[in-house]
């Protein structure tokens, strides 16, 4: 979808179409973008910056904040069409999902008149504009779904990937991130055609296992399925202060409440987990992450809870203000537990 949650507004909100509008947190409460229209867009704002950040971008942006029931509701109206097409849907975001449709309810033999035929349905049925990218494999689809965003449709066949792929700035490729675009570009590989003329030893040593998949997928080559219904690997909730936070009790305490709402949305998944990870940013946005495992399940909320609280102990919290904390649960598998975690009082500190 393009710009998801800020076309739902500008939707829903005629005075907003044209203007630039900024879905997250707001900025007196050291809030975080969720998304942004394409108006906003052009002054450099995106989606993860702190939104005080943005109004210096953008001081004429309209500020709205998120209403996830809503953005949940339209989702489920286009996983709908999706499902009237292929049962081979591999949803991976709120507004995103790949398909495969080498077989599928039309009988089409053209997956780009089913990219048309989708776009063209959401478009009816929800008055938002979806872009679709379409090739051999999922790689190449997510590239070409963002190749010309927003309204866009753009097909990579098998002839011509190689060609699609040399032409390709460093930046665009999915799965490379900003720092390792730099390290790249600093040793003169600016597109794929440079990328692909490293061989794998080089590509191993500069990323490790990662060396190994951009040694595929510039290539052309990725082998991974669709994969429907594809199990969550790991399970969090975080939360970020209006205000710096130092008092190490008031931390412990939230991280109980976050750990609490961990557990009952793995019970609603129907899983458990292992182990337990926490997340601290600082007020410097320095992030530290820390992890322990457990040979049994975790098999509380207030278990997870006082997990969380010992790795906190292994952290500078307390001494330097902390900004987000963050409590997740992961080595997942399947539960036999009820759907409900019983409390137990009083509630510890």
């Amino acid at each position: 979808m393009d710009a998801f949650f800020a076309s739902v507004e500008q939707r829903d909100r005629p005075e907003l179409r044209g203007v630039p509008v900024i879905v997250g947190g707001s900025p007196e409460r050291r809030g975080v973008v969720s998304t942004c229209s394409y108006e906003a867009r052009k002054f450099g704002v995106h989606s993860a910056m702190p939104s005080a950040t943005a109004r210096r971008l953008c001081p004429q942006g309209v500020f709205i904040e998120p209403d996830h029931r809503r953005y949940v509701a339209e989702s489920r109206c286009i996983m709908e069409i999706f499902n009237e097409i292929t049962p081979l849907i591999e949803q991976v975001s709120i507004d995103e999902a790949y398909l495969d449709v080498t077989e599928n309810s039309f009988g089409w033999s053209s997956a780009t008149r089913i990219a048309r035929y989708i776009r063209h349905e959401i478009f009816n049925r929800t008055g938002l504009t979806a872009s679709a990218g379409v090739s051999y494999n999922k790689f190449l689809s997510k590239i070409a779904s963002d190749f010309q965003k927003p309204d866009g449709l753009t097909v990579i066949p098998p002839e011509k990937a190689l060609d699609f792929l040399d032409d390709l700035p460093i930046e665009k490729f999915h799965g490379l991130g900003k720092v390792a675009a730099q390290k790249l570009r600093s040793m003169n590989i600016r597109s794929g055609a440079d990328l692909r003329k490293l061989d794998m030893p080089v590509l191993k040593k500069l990323f490790g296992k990662s060396g190994v998949w951009f040694y595929s997928v510039v290539r052309g080559v990725d082998d991974r399925p669709v994969e429907p219904c594809s199990d969550p690997k790991s399970i969090s909730r975080e939360m970020t202060f209006d205000t710096d936070l130092t008092d190490e009790r008031e931390m412990r305490i939230i991280l109980r409440t976050l750990a609490r709402k961990v557990f009952r949305r793995a019970v609603r998944h129907g899983v458990v987990g292992r182990t337990a990870n926490l997340k601290v940013k600082f007020s410097d946005f320095k992030t530290v992450t820390r992890s322990a495992g457990n040979d049994n399940v975790i098999s509380s909320g207030e278990e997870l809870g006082e997990l969380a609280v010992t790795l906190l102990r292994r952290t500078d919290a307390g001494k330097n203000p902390v900004r987000l904390l963050g409590v997740g649960l992961s080595s997942l598998q399947p539960s036999d537990l009820p759907q409900m975690e019983q409390l137990k009082l009083p509630l510890p500190e």
